[in-house]
């Protein structure tokens, strides 16, 4: 075989190998729920198969946006909860207002600890 083409070989290793790994980077879930009553709002982000580290999360509806405090994953997991409920804020919910969810629609983004996006989803939330 050739230099060329041994470097060739090489090279194209190399950037299987790069993609491989920005695929794995890139496959964390985000699964979002929220709803909304009557003179409540709430919502949830939960993020799975995340690299070891810390984490927060981004809750967004209408031009409305709250910003949870930041959480360590476990076992590649995370979670956040966002609510206008009193009782849920003081266990720890990020507070939302009561109208936060606008247009029956909310996104949610999970950050890592650079502040880069890793998932995101924008859902309809349920009425009740």
């Amino acid at each position: 075989m050739s230099k060329t083409l041994t470097r060739t070989l090489a090279l194209l290793g190399t950037l299987v190998a790069l993609s491989a790994a920005t695929l794995d980077a890139s496959a964390a879930t985000i699964r979002v729920k929220c709803e909304t009553r009557t003179g409540r709002s709430s919502a949830s982000i939960d993020g799975a198969a995340l690299a070891a580290g810390t984490y927060s999360a981004v809750l967004t509806s209408g031009t409305h946006t709250a910003r949870s405090l930041v959480a360590n994953s476990v076992a590649g997991e995370v979670g956040f909860d966002f609510d206008s409920n009193p009782k849920d804020i003081r266990q720890g919910a990020t507070p939302i207002a009561t109208n936060f969810i606008v247009g029956g629609r909310a996104t949610g983004k999970l950050l890592n600890s650079r502040g880069t996006v890793v998932a995101q989803q924008t859902v309809a939330c349920r009425a009740n």
